[in-house]
């Protein structure tokens, strides 16, 4: 009888081993999604709901499940939904977008937050800034400026609410700048602050005298020379081989065109910008090019929407390509680290190749690996 419970304590301890092994093998690695699921931000929220249902069918596995909140681009909204994901034993967060909607998650402990924002500075300690940060994109720049040997680079920044990230960008790149100018984005202050940075007026002078020179002068050829000068609109050096304007859309090209108007020419000074996403509207601007910037890759880029857009007959955002990236880096990082140990998981070293490039990681920190473009001639051409 004895012999008889011993088989069936034996079997009994083995089936139970070997179900609590398969539940353990079959326990998905679940994934909080914090997006504006409502409000005048939604169809920014669904059309990432759209890019990582597509990250998890690129995948091809089972083990992954997403579960998305909405935050409603409210602070006090994404923190409750954060609390909600937190119960249900989530470890690891993408999200929420908008860097106003950190303000609470501090207090959310034992939770990874991989935020949309590029924003670095002021983050909560549990929060990693995911998007192209200005540290990336100078890392970038750096390497086009020392591979190029040029000498002198300004860099002009907007009076505007990031400022500070473009000068936490330099330090951290330790990309070498001559001078660094803060402007306001009001056209008609403007162009005069560029004109003083540029020494318009000082080089404009120096051409009215040195036509008055030459016309005072004997010289045998000086009508020819005279010309020649007249052709002109300034004399004189700039004091820097290459321009960094951190600014975009409209602002920026205000921008370039109170750089052409003081003379800086684009074929003689290099004007390098930031990140601007492949934005079409700068092909037309023939005469503020070449252009420099770095970018995350173009055909990668070109091949996500192409996708994206066959399978949702429409086009996505640029953060669709970072949230679906992020889903694969996950996966990459749960095949090697245990999801649950947050405080180290993005403490060590680490590199992953997505769609949007290669991401670095570093001290629980995200940076990118960036291609560089010119735009020349209407055309967007690598560079590296």
């Amino acid at each position: 009888m004895k012999k008889i419970l011993k088989i069936i304590l034996t079997i009994f301890i083995s089936l139970f081993y070997l179900f609590s092994s398969t539940t353990f093998a079959e326990e998905k690695i679940k994934i909080g999604l914090l997006i504006p699921m409502s409000g005048e931000n939604e169809n920014l929220g669904q059309t990432i709901i759209k890019a990582t249902r597509l990250a998890l069918e690129d995948i091809n596995t089972d083990k992954i499940e997403i579960i998305p909140k909405d935050t409603k681009s409210d602070p006090s909204v994404t923190f409750q939904a954060a609390k909600e994901l937190k119960n249900m034993g989530i470890k690891i967060i993408i999200g929420p977008i908008f860097f106003k909607n950190l303000s609470f998650l501090k207090d959310i402990d034992d939770v990874i937050f991989l935020s949309l924002t590029n924003k670095t500075i002021n983050l909560p300690n549990n929060v990693i800034s995911s998007g192209v940060n200005s540290t990336s994109q100078l890392n970038t720049i750096k390497k086009f400026i020392k591979t190029n040997d040029i000498k002198k680079t300004i860099f002009l920044t907007p009076n505007l609410n990031y400022e500070s990230e473009v000068k936490k960008g330099i330090k951290e790149s330790k990309i070498k700048i001559f001078k660094h100018h803060i402007y306001e984005t009001d056209p008609t202050k403007l162009t005069s602050q560029i004109e003083k940075i540029t020494k318009y007026e000082i080089r404009k002078q120096n051409l009215l005298d040195e036509i008055l020179r030459i016309e005072k002068s004997d010289l045998i050829d000086k009508e020819t020379r005279i010309e020649k000068l007249k052709k002109r609109y300034t004399l004189g050096k700039l004091g820097f081989d290459s321009v960094v304007i951190s600014d975009f859309d409209e602002s920026l090209k205000s921008v370039i065109t109170s750089l052409l108007y003081t003379d800086v020419k684009p074929e003689d000074t290099y004007i390098i910008t930031f990140n601007q996403w492949f934005d079409q509207s700068l092909l037309e601007e023939r005469v503020n090019q070449p252009l420099y910037y770095p970018s995350i890759n173009k055909k990668n880029l070109e091949d996500f929407n192409l996708k994206f857009f066959q399978k949702f007959e429409e086009y996505p955002n640029h953060l669709s390509l970072l949230s679906y990236d992020l889903v694969g880096l996950i996966y990459y990082l749960s095949l090697n680290n245990d999801l649950n140990d947050t405080q180290k998981l993005f403490k060590q070293k680490n590199s992953f190749k997505g769609k949007i490039g290669i991401f670095n990681i570093k001290n629980n920190k995200i940076y990118h690996k960036l291609n560089f473009y010119k735009i020349d001639n209407g055309k967007f051409i690598e560079i590296f």
